[in-house]
C-alpha cells in the first residue's frame, strides 16, 4: 500500500469517533476492507524514520540522504545502505531545503486540482455560507493573529469564528466544526471559500461531505467571487484596529471578540 493511502487510513482512524467511517472511506476512495485490514498494522520503517527525522532536523533540514547516511554511521553506529535512507525519506516526505526550493511543487499542484466548482457564482442573496481567514496584525510591532470566520449570506451574521496564533488547518476545521454543531440541517448547503490550502485539504473535504455540505471555491485570481466575507473582514478592521489605541495583540484580540458580539446582536445591517 502506498504512502498516500496509508495517510488516508491514518486520517480515517484519527477521526473515526467523530465522523461515519463508511462515508469517510467513500470520500477518500478507500474500500472498507482495506481500511480494516491496514488500520492497525505497524509500519516497519517507522522507528527508522524517527531516527532519520532526528538527524534531518539536526542538520537544519539541509541534509540529503547521503549526508544523513554518513551521520547515522558516525553518530549512531548504524551501518545502512543509502538507498534505504532515500526510500524512507521519500516515503515520509523528508526533502532537503535546497532541493525543495528548486523542485516543482507537485503537492501544491495536486491540491489545486482538488478545487471544486464555483457554485456561488457571485449570487450573494442565497442560502449559503462563505468563509475566509484574515490577518489581525498589530501595526505597532507587527505581531499577528489569524481570524477564521464563517458567514451566513441570508442572515448576514457570522455562524462561527475562531482566532489563533497559527494560520493552519486546525484553525479552519475548528471553525467549521463549531458552525456544524450550531446548525440542524446542513444537507445541500453551499460553503464557499477561496482556494487556500486549508480549503483544498482532504480533511476539510471529509468534514464537509460527511455533513452534506457542498464545497464551492472561488476561481483562481477572482477575489470578488468571495466579496462578502472580504468586505466583512475589512469592516471589522476599520471598526476595531483603527478606532482604538491598541498596545498589545492580546488587547486587539479582546476588542475583536467584543466587536463580533456587537456585529451579530446590535450593529445595523445595510439592506441587501
Amino acid at each position: 500500500m502506498g504512502g498516500r493511502s496509508r495517510e488516508k487510513i491514518a486520517f480515517i482512524t484519527r477521526y473515526r469517533h467523530k465522523y461515519h467511517i463508511k462515508t469517510m472511506c467513500e470520500v477518500l476512495e478507500i474500500s472498507l476492507s482495506n481500511y480494516y485490514k491496514y488500520r492497525n498494522t505497524v509500519d516497519p520503517d517507522y522507528q527508522d524514520y524517527l531516527l532519520i527525522k532526528k538527524v534531518f532536523k539536526k542538520g537544519k533540514r539541509t541534509y540529503g540522504y547521503r549526508r544523513i547516511t554518513d551521520e547515522l554511521h558516525e553518530e549512531y553506529g548504524w551501518i545502512v545502505n543509502h538507498k534505504k535512507i532515500l526510500r524512507i525519506m521519500n516515503k515520509y516526505g523528508l526533502v532537503a531545503k535546497y532541493i525543495k526550493d528548486i523542485k516543482p511543487n507537485y503537492n501544491k499542484r495536486r491540491a489545486e486540482e482538488q478545487a471544486q466548482a464555483d457554485h456561488l457564482k457571485r449570487n450573494f442573496k442565497q442560502h449559503a455560507w462563505v468563509t475566509d481567514i484574515t490577518y489581525l496584525t498589530l501595526q505597532r510591532n507587527g505581531k499577528r493573529a489569524y481570524l477564521s470566520t464563517i458567514l451566513d449570506l441570508e442572515k448576514r451574521k457570522w455562524v462561527a469564528y475562531k482566532i489563533s496564533y497559527r494560520n493552519d488547518l486546525p484553525l479552519v476545521l475548528d471553525t467549521l466544526n463549531e458552525a456544524i454543531s450550531k446548525t440542524k440541517d446542513l444537507n445541500g448547503l453551499i460553503l464557499h471559500s477561496d482556494q487556500g490550502t486549508q480549503y483544498l485539504s482532504t480533511e476539510y473535504k471529509v468534514v464537509c461531505e460527511s455533513n452534506g455540505i457542498i464545497i464551492s471555491h472561488s476561481r483562481k485570481g477572482n477575489p470578488l467571487d468571495n466579496a462578502v466575507i472580504e468586505s466583512f473582514h475589512s469592516i471589522l478592521k476599520k471598526e476595531t484596529l483603527y478606532n482604538n489605541d491598541i498596545t498589545t495583540l492580546e488587547d486587539y484580540i479582546r476588542i475583536v471578540h467584543k466587536w463580533m458580539v456587537f456585529y451579530n446582536t446590535m450593529r445595523r445591517k445595510q439592506k441587501k
